[in-house]
């Protein structure tokens, strides 16, 4: 894989599958080549993640491409860096995921978040579940978070959840007062 352009190749990508998608087959991998779809898996992407992209932003107007671009980029660099270019092999459940309702320190949601995240980095997410859904979007921006500054910050607290936790409360940090 030429590392430099990457980009460019999700861009194309991204367009491609925007245009299948207003073109009226929205499936994952529709308008993707196989020379897409083997670079998508070689940043770690898998096309249902791309068509979750899509079908949010045609339905919802949200995630940008921008904001799709910034996931699949920390993303990739959890694949290329810690995984070292080799999936894990393993799919979380949507069952096996915390509750929507759950919550810590009173914070409903952030348990299920912080599971998906990791799921997400690892690549381990099932084709029913997508980072950055709706309820992760409401939940990211009450608290004042980018999806993919939320990745960046999980995949350095490794196991420690109160890391992540402090992370979310700490919206002073970020600029919102009040």
């Amino acid at each position: 894989m030429e590392h430099y352009p990457w980009t460019q190749h999700f861009r194309r990508c991204f367009d491609k599958a925007s245009a299948a998608y207003q073109n009226g087959d929205k499936t994952p991998g529709a308008g993707l080549s196989t020379g897409d779809l083997d670079f998508l898996k070689s940043i770690g992407h898998t096309a249902q993640e791309l068509f979750d992209f899509v079908d949010d932003l045609h339905r919802y107007q949200e995630p940008s491409f921008e904001d799709a671009l910034l996931i699949a980029s920390v993303r990739r660099d959890f694949f290329l860096v810690v995984q070292r270019g080799k999936p894990s092999g393993k799919i979380v459940s949507r069952d096996e995921l915390p509750s929507k309702t759950a919550a810590v320190d009173g914070i409903a949601w952030l348990p299920r978040i912080i599971a998906k995240a990791r799921a997400k980095l690892r690549g381990e997410m099932s084709s029913d579940t997508m980072f950055g859904c709706g309820g992760d979007r409401s939940f990211l921006k009450k608290h004042n978070l980018h999806p993919a500054d939320f990745l960046r910050h999980v995949w350095a607290a490794h196991d420690d959840d109160r890391k992540i936790i402090d992370y979310v409360k700490d919206e002073k940090s970020r600029g919102r007062q009040g």
